[in-house]
């Protein structure tokens, strides 16, 4: 995940954040304004300030915020002046809206505030369709409204042409105030409070948010139309309550909690897709009658709550079918505040010390956490106060003038105070808990209150001093240190009827009210003057998973006296200069040893070792089925120490007991297999390769499938010596279950004679999970998840969960992907549409295809290693559109889909999605923080010179948005930022040639060149329209140092013909074959592509990777096909591999005698046919 913030308001009202990465509070931009209130989502935050004007902060971002206005020209045709703007009195508006209602002229469309400014001038739309118009972007109809089309015809009596114009919304990494264009009379109060929330209450990518307030007369308002194009929204609604709100709070989907003035809450039902704002209003009475709620907080499948006496309660049984519960727990603390974030993590204010508190241990099965654990982390402004108050210390001076406590040891230590407060508390005794009384934060009192709390007998020495000396480093104590942050026990308490003893009931303390004590037994890692006091605290925009690190508990503000004074005696350039002496000692001796024994014999010759286990192997015959099987896997060592592995599978059948091997130096690749039920894989050989079957082998537990997989892929790589990271010139895949893996190329994989077949390359396994992955020969290499999020490949090698080959850099990825099943329905006389179907329909909840039966119960994740981590929704994101329940409509199954219901259609559907998280390990960093759908990067050309000058990527956000990464290097080969490139539709694909040649795909199917790309001008000038070829869409570009390829939604591969320097957008595009998924283009214009199905000797393979046989610059269209690895392949990339084979003299006899391999469902005489190529495109 990118790195989030946690948003925070201090009692000054100045606004400050904290990275989860950081460890430093830094304060905003704006530091004018003074807030009371901020309510923080993804990439902004919502806050009233002082003056109770409504403000909204959006983070700055490399791709702009930019909104379409549009305007339509309509003209009607008479016989005397042809067509013209004197239009009939019933007919619509000259300027008006796509639907003519609305009058619209061009000088009418103003600026919705002075946030936004205009990018351009308005200009015609010449493109309708995703084909270009006539020249001045007319299109024609019979009549309003029509059907318009880009020809015009004998009967064409209107015409209308679309005018476009930008607007960027300006204010970023600043407060802007919402404009209010409301009556004034319906907004006489300020607002008290508001709530962002609502971003997944749809999937859609428009990033729509709600947005509540709350007035101070107790009104509820929401904000309409507020989404990422339009940050600001546009009005306030008024909300009916049965009573007066005095605060709100909005989760991330539906839940919509409100706190009334009489204690009670409401929640807010029927909040939905087509309803953000919900229906009705139910009542939630507070856990005790005595104190009222006062503060909630929601999330997603949560509610907190502080009532009046400052308890914190948690709401049991909240989900999307129940969002008011079952009943209240309390939980151990007093709190002013709390807040849920993202992932259902929670944070609170204390009421006493006002410190911010994280929930520690909130997890899906656990939801409630475990204990309460405070953030000390320091604000910017506090580093400089600091340093002065430690720069004795660092010094090896002891002295202060504040009075030290009795029981506080005064000699230094050697405990590292850092590490110590890494060690978690339930490990040390703590003080024990009453359970009469409500636990609650032992907040700390402010110095001079005279108040404190009773110790239990031996408290004191079990917890450590609670004394610290404002401004002065504490020493540790024999039981703990004073930096030690420990953590409090499982704090879940049934609601009492009973009030509780007040805090007034506790015994004082006398002699420590003037050095204050702190709460939860944590000593304060601050001065007096330096530790912060906040007022609010917002988590909508912090993400903290399982495996994130934070480096909010740690004290940053000094190490130990001992570890201090350790740091000047032994400096790390001394340490780094003895370190390298003792190694080369050791070295030397090392040597001298070894050469004492050089003339005796080696003692011996060959060792043999011998692994077995218990597998289950996926029989050869009919019937198919798993049957139980011993593995033994022997490895031999000769003489010059080479290492060869054997793989024995032993079976029983017909109580005869029998064996196969496999020799492991045969093997090419060892892939996991994507098995809802089993941990399976498969073995395959380029003999098995051909017949499309492998050898598959499933284990027991995810852990011995590791296991073996590990083995076997630290043999093959022994056995052909293939160690560390791949080459710069390697090959990258991935399969349909994500699964990277990389083949070393061959000089003579792309060689014009004696080409080495595809289906002997051996591919190893890399760690890490990708949808996408995208390489140049300098070693850039960048992938996409399934979830858009972007990665960049660090270097490392293989990795593996049960045995790594290489831990070096190696880091934690996680990825989210979507299951899909549609449930089925078709429609009859009597009941209308029904899940009763005919005898020959599909199933009634079924997959995509509808051959497999898929139920919301049994279906699983796509494997074991993933999880689910959100329930069963309606996709409305389907192709095809939908209507306000999510069916699609269609005459028959299977059939063409649409979103409205016709008189013809008598079956319907409805997709189903439900997410699911995976989490691994892999050589590769997450680029933050925009989303991409799609990545290119410039090939190294063969022979080029390296000027120095940045490698130039381009990519597609999961928006459509063109972006250029600047700063792409060897050295650095994340980048540094983003250069969007503007566009006037949304794109989803990219690709760069060899010569700087950009082309992109369009959301309509339409292609683009981008013109004038240089090192230079990294961004080029203006987009050239291509057309698509005929009554097809593209989907796909790839573009190698000649030629560009294209890929069309019905699996259709294109050749551009006539691309020269003169005119590298090309005359026309021609058909190459079918039956393909994805292609790739590599720098020497070799073409490899993954193939829908291939039909082997034994079984048929779904994705399987086609390498393009005969390309050559007469050629460039290649002439036949040659099969690699599959199935189960989805993406590969070859456009690192500029590997060059040396030329033969019977090159050109060998191209023409070359035989023809066609793919399933090529037309003959259309892939292999020699084609005029166009001139060479030279860099």
């Amino acid at each position: 995940m990118p790195n989030s913030a946690l948003w925070a308001v201090d009692l000054f009202g100045k606004v400050h954040t904290l990275s989860t990465a950081g460890q430093y509070w830094e304060p905003c931009k704006d530091s004018q304004l003074e807030f009371k209130r901020v309510s923080a989502a993804t990439q902004c935050c919502w806050g009233i300030a002082c003056d109770n004007q409504v403000y909204v902060y959006v983070c700055a971002s490399d791709v702009p915020i930019r909104r379409r206005e549009e305007a339509y020209e309509n003209q009607r045709w008479n016989p005397v002046g042809g067509f013209c703007e004197k239009l009939l009195p019933s007919d619509r508006w000259q300027w008006s809206d796509v639907s003519g209602l609305q009058h619209r002229p061009l000088d009418g469309v103003a600026l919705p505030s002075p946030h936004w400014v205009w990018e351009s001038d308005w200009y015609v739309d010449e493109n309708f369709g995703g084909e270009p118009t006539e020249k001045g972007g007319w299109t024609y109809a019979i009549d309003f409204p029509a059907t318009y089309t880009r020809d015009k015809k004998w009967n064409s009596c209107v015409r209308r042409r679309r005018w476009i114009r930008y607007r960027r919304y300006e204010s970023r990494d600043a407060w802007a105030k919402i404009p209010s264009k409301d009556d004034p009379e319906q907004l006489p109060d300020p607002f008290n409070d508001l709530s962002v929330g609502g971003w997944e209450i749809t999937d859609e990518p428009v990033g729509r948010l709600s947005v509540w307030a709350v007035s101070l007369q107790g009104k509820v308002w929401y904000r309409e139309d507020v989404s990422h194009p339009n940050p600001e929204g546009s009005s306030w609604s008024l909300m009916d309550t049965p009573g007066e709100a005095v605060q709100i709070s909005c989760g991330p989907h539906d839940l919509l909690w409100v706190t009334l003035w009489e204690g009670q809450a409401l929640v807010r039902e029927g909040i939905n897709r087509n309803n953000p704002k919900g229906s009705s209003w139910s009542i939630v009475e507070p856990p005790t009658s005595e104190n009222g709620i006062m503060h909630v907080s929601v999330g997603v499948s949560v509610v907190w709550a502080i009532t009046k006496d400052r308890k914190v309660w948690f709401r049991r049984g909240i989900n999307s079918h129940n969002p008011c519960g079952t009943s209240w727990i309390e939980m151990v603390g007093e709190m002013t505040m709390v807040n849920v974030g993202l992932n259902d993590q929670v944070w609170g204010i204390g009421c006493e010390d006002r410190a911010i508190y994280f929930r520690q241990g909130v997890t899906q099965s656990e939801l409630s956490g475990k204990t309460w654990k405070a953030i000390v982390a320091s604000r910017e402004c506090d580093r400089s106060h600091s340093g002065s108050s430690s720069s004795l210390l660092s010094a090896g001076c002891f002295f202060g003038d504040e009075v030290r406590g009795s029981g506080e040891s005064c000699a230094p230590s050697d405990t590292d105070a850092s590490s110590e407060a890494e060690r978690p508390g339930p490990d040390r005794p703590g003080p024990a808990e009453s359970g009469d009384s409500p636990g609650k934060p032992r907040d700390s009192l402010a110095p001079g209150s005279g108040t404190g709390r009773a110790t239990e007998p031996g408290e004191e020495e079990a917890a450590g001093p609670a004394i610290q000396t404002p401004g002065l480093e504490p020493c540790p104590g024999p039981a703990s240190t004073l930096a030690e942050l420990p953590w409090t026990n499982i704090d879940l308490k049934e609601p009492r009827r009973a009030p509780g003893r007040s805090a007034a009931g506790f015994p004082e303390t006398t002699g420590l009210s003037s050095l204050g004590l702190l709460p939860l037994g944590l000593e304060e890692p601050y001065g007096a003057d330096d530790h912060p006091l906040w007022a609010w605290v917002s988590g909508g925009d912090c993400a903290v998973e399982a495996h994130t690190v934070l480096k909010w508990f740690t004290v940053q503000s000094g190490l130990s006296p001992s570890m201090q004074t350790l740091s000047l005696s032994i400096t790390p350039a001394q340490t780094a200069a003895w370190r390298k002496q003792i190694f080369q000692q050791l070295t030397e001796r090392t040597k001298r040893e070894l050469e004492n024994f050089r003339h005796y014999e080696q003692a011996v010759e060959q060792s043999v070792w011998v692994k077995t286990g218990a597998l289950q192997w996926w029989c050869d015959w009919k019937p198919h089925k798993w049957v139980d099987v011993r593995v033994a896997l022997e490895q031999f060592t000769g003489l010059d120490g080479a290492r060869d592995s054997i793989l024995f599978i032993y079976y029983v059948v017909h109580e005869e007991k029998k064996y196969i091997h496999v020799f492991l130096n045969e093997v090419t690749v060892l892939v996991p297999v994507l098995n809802e039920t089993k941990h399976s894989f498969a073995l395959y050989t380029p003999e098995r390769t051909r017949q499309r079957w492998p050898v598959r082998l499933a284990a027991a537990t995810e852990q011995d499938m590791n296991d073996w997989l590990a083995l076997l892929n630290l043999s093959c790589c022994e056995s052909r010596r293939v160690h560390g990271r791949p080459s710069p010139q390697a090959i990258w895949s991935i399969t349909c279950k994500g699964d990277i893996f990389v083949s070393e190329p061959s000089p003579n994989l792309e060689a014009p004679e004696h080409v080495l077949p595809c289906d002997q390359m051996f591919w190893r396994q890399m760690g890490g999970h990708l949808r996408v992955v995208e390489a140049n020969g300098q070693g850039v290499v960048w992938g996409i998840g399934y979830d858009h999020t972007a990665w960049v490949y660090t270097g490392g090698g293989s990795c593996f969960q049960g045995l790594a080959s290489s831990t070096s850099n190696i880091y934690t990825q996680s990825d989210v992907k979507c299951v899909y099943i549609y449930e089925n329905q078709r429609w009859n006389p009597v009941t209308g549409y029904s899940s009763r179907g005919l005898p020959t329909d599909r199933y009634m909840w079924s997959d995509a295809s509808g051959l497999q039966e898929r139920t919301k119960a049994s279906t699983k994740p796509p494997s074991l290693q993933w999880s689910w981590v959100s329930d069963w929704a309606v996709d409305f994101s389907v192709p095809g559109g939908t209507d306000q329940e999510g069916w699609q409509y269609a005459s028959d199954f299977p059939a063409s889909y649409h979103g409205y219901k016709t008189m013809k259609d008598f079956v319907r559907r409805r997709c189903w999605a439900r997410k699911c998280k995976l989490v691994t390990s892999g050589p590769w960093l997450e680029v933050g923080p925009l989303a991409l759908a799609d990545v290119s990067i410039i090939p190294e050309s063969p022979g080029a010179n390296r000027s120095g000058h940045s490698i130039a990527l381009w990519a597609i956000s999961d928006k459509g948005d063109v972006l250029c990464r600047l700063g792409v290097s060897e050295l650095n080969p994340a980048g540094s930022s983003w250069l969007h490139v503007g566009t006037d539709q949304p794109f989803t694909s990219v690709s760069i040639g060899a010569c700087h040649q950009v082309w992109a795909v369009a959301r309509d199917g339409s292609a683009f060149y981008r013109g004038s790309v240089s090192p230079a001008q990294p961004a080029g000038d203006c987009w050239y329209h291509i057309p698509s070829p005929p009554k097809q869409r593209l989907k796909q570009v790839s573009v190698g140092q000649t030629s560009v390829y294209a890929l069309d939604e019905n699996g259709n591969l294109w050749y551009r013909q006539g691309v020269t320097p003169s005119y590298p957008q090309g005359s026309s595009w021609e058909h190459v074959s079918n039956n393909v998924r994805q292609v790739s283009v590599g720098p020497l214009d070799q073409v490899w592509v993954i193939a829908n199905k291939v039909q082997g000797s034994h079984s048929l393979s779904r994705g399987t990777v086609c390498h393009r046989t005969g390309v050559q610059p007469r050629e460039p269209k290649g002439q036949g096909w040659d099969y690699g690895i599959g199935g189960g392949w989805d993406h590969i990339s070859v456009r690192a591999n500029a590997t060059r084979a040396l030329r033969g003299r019977s090159q050109e006899r060998a191209a023409e005698c070359s035989g023809e391999r066609g793919l399933p469902g090529a037309p003959s005489g259309v892939a292999g046919v020699p084609q005029e190529a166009p001139s060479l495109v030279r860099c």
